[in-house]
């Protein structure tokens, strides 16, 4: 996929042509095929984004675990997750 961000816009650019073409074909009439068009537009362009999401989601989440610092290894503290956020308090 690469750097390209616009993978989503593309698959719902997709789906209002096809979904134009079968509104068309079906006899519908042209109000009604544009906005069907267009909500098939929205409804894959979401769905296609949450997959893309989910999946970057996911790639980020396992680079983590295989970055994962080495039981031992000096930390800096300011870095460290565990530690109190203010002197005497955990939270």
């Amino acid at each position: 996929m690469g750097k390209f961000r616009g993978w989503h816009i593309v698959a719902g650019i997709a789906a209002m042509v096809l979904t134009g073409i079968l509104g068309t074909a079906m006899g519908l009439n042209n109000t009604a095929a544009f906005m069907s068009s267009c909500v098939a537009f929205v409804a894959v362009s979401m769905w296609m984004d949450s997959r893309i999401t989910r999946h970057r989601r996911e790639t980020a989440r396992e680079t983590a675990r295989n970055t994962a610092r080495q039981p031992g290894e000096d930390v800096d503290p300011a870095l460290d997750p565990d530690t109190p956020k203010r002197d005497g308090r955990s939270s």
